[in-house]
This record gives C-alpha cells, structure tokens and sequence, in this order.
C-alpha cells in the first residue's frame, strides 16, 4: 500500500530520526508500547515519509509462518503457488509491519530471523529456495510488554534483533493536541479527556487489563465533535471498551461524570 495523504503524526521525541537512521542501516525495528499509544500511526507516516511502500500483517495467535511466506493454491487443473505478505515485501523491497508479533505463532520468528541479521535471505522450505531480499526490504514490528504478562513475550534472542523504540502516553499538553488535530474538538473538552485519561490510568486498584488509550481519547472526542453527549461519548468509547465488570464500569462512570 503506498500512502498518499500524509498521516497526522505528534513526534514525542527523536523517534523520526531514529527510525530514518535505521531506515538507513536496514536494521530492523521494534515498536514497544501499549495499545492506542501511536505505534501503528508512526508506521504509517515513516513509510509515507521515505515514499516507500507498506505492508501491514496485524498478527494473532493462528498466525503462521505460511501465512506470511506463501503456500500452493489449487486453480482449475492446477496447483500454483501465491506469495504470502512477507514474500511480497522481500520481492518488492516494500515496509512490512508484523503489528503485535508476540500474538503470533513461534513459527514466524524463526521464518524472520535470516532477514534480521546480515544475512537479509528468506528461506522458503516449501519451494526448496531462499530470496535475497531487495535492497528496500525493511521489517518494523509492534509489542506490547504488558500484554498478558508472562504469556506473551519476546524471547531476549528475537528481541536483540532488533532497534527497539518505546511508545507510551504522552504528556496532557501533546495529548490535548493529538486529540484536537485529530477530532476538531475544542481545547476544553480535549483537555478534560486528557484528565479523564489521567486519572483512570493512576487507579492501578481497578485491575484494568489495559487502561485509556489515546486512540480511546480520539474516538470520544470525535464523537463529542459530531454532537453526542460529551458523558455518553465518554460511555460509549472509553468505558465500555475498558471493562465488563459492572462494578468497574460504574466508577469509571462516576470519574467522567464528575469531570465533564
């Protein structure tokens, strides 16, 4: 995918000099943050930045080194075999984002580990051939390090081949300008869900898998933009999403009613 529009993009700090140098280097980098917390959007803008092409696999836990490789398709009379994602950007010398890796199968990092290294070859076992990839090749990939602690983690062998860059919540003044730029919300409502934001990310008590995400932030201030209620919009993008629990839910509710 080439982007055309140029993505709204809030730099926190040299993370687009970084990503250029490595860019640069072709060495390989990782995006570590929770979720919501830009990751995904930097991607974006750093490949529309360098005009290079984007591939995006949004992994899970079913996700296989076939899916990323390739396999053998029956077409009529015939088995032909179709490239899966990463074989495309190898070939095409394209970005490729394996979002959230840690969800896929152990599989994937031992298909990706020959185009982490020097060595930049993918080895494909079912066509008994390696690719060197092109000379545009590059492999961005997200993890969220508090995900399912314990369960879902990047061995420190994979982890060390990669440049790693750290996302995380920016501070209220950036935040109530990401959420301004991005929904056309007024800078009183914006800075009040920064505050909402604030305050349920401090009660660690609650238990929250995860807490308020920027992304959540958005999603409300667009709402409010467009003309629903800023305490539903609040409800409907922030709560919900966050919990189940009707006990949770309700102080939730009781923050964000107290301050909008």
């Amino acid at each position: 995918m080439i982007i055309e529009k140029e993505p709204y993009y809030h730099p926190i700090a040299r993370e687009i000099e970084t990503f250029e140098q490595c860019y640069a280097n072709r060495l390989p980098v990782l995006l570590k943050g929770p979720t919501g917390t830009g990751k995904s959007r930097f991607i974006e803008y750093m490949a529309y930045r360098l005009g290079k092409d984007l591939i995006t696999v949004t992994c899970h836990e079913e996700t296989s080194s076939t899916d990323l490789i390739g396999r053998f398709l029956i077409k009529g009379s015939e088995t032909v075999w179709q490239d899966g994602p990463l074989t495309t950007a190898v070939r095409r010398g394209s970005i490729i984002y394996l979002d959230e890796i840690a969800e896929a199968r152990p599989d994937i990092l031992v298909a990706i580990h020959s185009l982490t290294d020097y060595r930049r070859v993918l080895y494909m076992d079912k066509l008994g051939e390696e690719i060197k990839a092109h000379e545009d090749f590059f492999l961005a990939a997200s993890f969220n390090p508090g995900y399912q602690k314990g369960f879902k983690e990047l061995k420190p062998s994979t982890r060390q081949r990669f440049v790693a860059l750290s996302f995380n919540y920016p501070e209220a003044a950036v935040e109530t300008s990401i959420i301004k730029a991005e929904t056309g919300l007024e800078n009183g409502y914006a800075k009040k869900l920064v505050k909402i934001a604030g305050k349920i990310r401090n009660l660690t008590e609650l238990g929250l898998t995860e807490t308020v995400s920027t992304r959540l932030l958005v999603d409300a201030g667009k709402l409010i933009h467009t003309g629903l209620s800023p305490r539903l919009a609040a409800e409907v993008a922030i709560i919900e999403p966050l919990s189940d629990d009707p006990d949770i839910s309700e102080a939730l509710k009781d923050i964000t009613t107290m301050m909008l």
